[in-house]
Parts: structure tokens; C-alpha cells; sequence
């Protein structure tokens, strides 16, 4: 059985599966995403028909994924639910070279890991080095560089600025860049040769928005959001919205029209309790119905505002592992 928006939702919904090792080391490999909510946390994708699914590794899962006649299935409750196929993730994600640069940060946004990880920092030979080993698989469609902000702001954006001067010297790839914006990064990104960019509002919350990101500004953050559609232009500024902090379905369908009517185009980002932040915060995971409600609530905004998601060729929207996205799986 092929999969479906409504099955990829529950599979969404779960977050993750108990996997055989013996199939990731046949078919394809794990990755361990070091920025964001889901830092540090095992992960694998599976393709079944038009959509796509990041699971995490979970041995205590529901959800448990066998071999399959060449496929995989993936079993609830003793029945197989969908079957398809494991996916080589190159760096990241499938199809696409997804980097962290700084897998530190000075803030401390509560549902993210990354500040009590405190990961490694790439410097740019390290990342191109990086793209190099992904390109031999003749896969690779796209570059992404996503970042922790180790030091500052305005440092963070001049690096990611120098390392995309770097890699337009060897890559006539789209490149989208994913970082905490500054008053000027959009104009330095763009003119470094970025094709795509993503500043994350997280919430649209504000009273959410203030106990879950303190020392952020979420009125700064839309402000760049603008600035960013004024310079990359429609259908190429993005933005995570965590959906799971306790905003309601109203915040989410307004806060998805004021995205949209400012060339945003938002990504509804359901969230997953971090072990390492255990109890900071109180997290909902969405149920598969909210996943398929908001999204579909999504696209209809999008459309009304001339936007497509299926047009993006980086980051997030193109991989649609964690998310429903509009225009590809509704």
C-alpha cells in the first residue's frame, strides 16, 4: 500500500519507528540532524509513492518498519499500514547537502537542544568538503546550510555569507540558507549568491512565542521576513511554525495569513519533546487530524495569496520529511 497524506500524517503524528540496524546498513544510513528541536536524535526516511516520511530511531515505537520483497513495511498493531522504500540521505535529508555550520547557540529557546549540546562548528573547507563527498552520489540537487548562533547574530550571517561565496565558485546549485536574521543579512546573502532563505518565527504566538524564545524578537524576526521577500522575492523566503507549544488552530490560521500576505511562505512544523529538555515546556503533539487540518488550511491561504511550496528547491519544503506540506502531500 502506498503511502497517503492521511497515513504519512499518523506516521508524522507518532515520530518515530523501531528499525532492524541490518536494514539501514543494506539499504541506506541514519542521520542526526544538529540544529533544531530534533538535534541529536537518530533518524532515517522512507519514499512510498508521492510522499515522503522522516522517522526517528525509537525502539519503543508503535510503529515498527520489516523488510518487505525488496521494500520496507511499516507495521502498527501487527498489520502492515504502507510499504516503500529506504532513502539515502546524502547530509541531512534526501537529494540535498543540509549543513549545519554552528551546531552551538548563545540563546535558549526552550524546545531546542542545541545550546546543552553545544556541537561542533564547521569551518568553510570543512563544508565544501562536506558537499564534495554528497555530490559523488550523483544525487545532489540542492545545497542548504542551517546554524546555530555561536557568537552573534551579525558573525553568524557574515560566515554564512563567505561560505556560499565559497561554494559558487565550484556549485551552480540553488542554495538556501536558514539563520537567525540581522538588519543587513538578507542583503549579504542574496548578493553572496543564495538562492533561498528561512528566518523562523517559531511561533506566532507572541505570549508563546516570549516564554518559549527569551532574548528573541519576534517582531525583529518578522521584519526581516519582509525585508528577505523584498529581496529574494515570492515563493523564495520560508519560515518554521512549530505547531505543539499550545498555540491554537485560530493562531496557526491567522498567523499563517500574515505570513502569507507578506510573500512568506510558512512551514507548520509539528514538535517533538527533546529528552535534554525534558520539562522546560509543555509540548502537545499534534494528532494526525490537526497535522491534515492546518495543512489544508495552509494551502488554501497560500493559494489565495498567489504562493507555492512545491516551487521551493531547498531546506525544508522539497524534503517534506518532517512535515504536511502544501502543494506536495495536500
Amino acid at each position: 500500500m502506498e503511502m497517503n497524506a492521511e497515513i504519512k500524517a499518523l506516521l508524522v503524528s507518532i515520530g518515530g519507528a523501531d528499525i532492524d540496524e541490518s536494514l539501514l546498513r543494506e539499504v541506506a544510513k541514519t542521520t542526526i540532524p544538529s540544529a533544531g528541536p530534533g538535534a541529536g536524535l537518530e533518524s532515517f526516511f522512507i519514499k512510498s509513492g508521492n510522499h515522503r516520511v522522516r522517522l526517528s530511531v525509537n525502539r519503543g515505537s508503535p510503529l515498527k518498519v520489516i523488510g518487505c520483497r525488496g521494500e520496507v513495511s511499516i507495521v502498527k498493531g501487527g498489520e502492515s499500514i504502507v510499504t516503500g522504500q529506504l532513502e539515502l540521505a546524502l547530509c541531512h535529508c534526501p537529494e540535498q547537502a543540509y549543513i549545519t555550520m554552528s551546531g552551538r547557540c548563545i540563546y535558549d529557546c526552550k524546545f531546542c537542544p542545541v545550546p546543552i549540546l553545544r556541537g561542533k562548528i564547521r569551518n568553510p573547507q570543512e563544508i565544501l568538503k562536506m558537499i564534495e563527498e554528497a555530490d559523488k552520489s550523483g544525487n545532489l540537487k540542492a545545497i542548504s546550510l542551517t546554524s546555530g548562533v555561536a557568537e552573534s547574530p551579525q558573525r553568524e550571517a557574515g560566515q554564512a555569507a563567505q561560505v556560499v561565496r565559497l561554494l559558487r565558485k565550484h556549485y551552480d546549485l540553488p542554495i538556501g540558507i536558514s539563520i537567525y536574521p540581522t538588519e543587513t543579512s538578507s542583503e549579504e546573502l542574496y548578493a553572496s549568491g543564495a538562492t533561498e532563505i528561512k528566518y523562523n518565527v517559531e511561533t506566532m504566538d507572541p505570549s508563546i512565542f516570549g516564554r518559549c524564545c527569551p532574548g528573541l524578537s519576534l517582531q525583529d524576526i518578522l521584519k526581516s521576513l519582509g525585508n528577505a521577500v523584498e529581496i529574494f522575492g515570492k515563493n523564495n523566503v520560508s519560515s518554521n511554525f512549530i505547531i505543539g507549544l499550545g498555540e491554537s488552530d485560530n493562531c496557526v490560521h491567522e498567523g499563517t495569513s500574515h505570513l502569507a500576505e507578506m510573500g512568506v511562505i510558512p512551514i507548520l512544523r509539528p514538535i517533538s519533546p527533546h529528552p535534554l529538555r525534558s520539562g522546560e515546556i509543555n509540548i502537545h503533539r499534534p494528532s494526525p487530524y490537526r497535522l491534515i487540518h492546518l495543512a489544508r488550511i495552509a494551502r488554501r491561504i497560500l493559494d489565495d495569496h498567489g504562493l507555492r511550496a512545491d516551487l521551493a528547491k531547498t531546506m525544508c519544503l522539497p524534503c517534506t520529511g518532517c512535515d504536511i506540506t502544501p502543494h506536495r502531500d495536500v
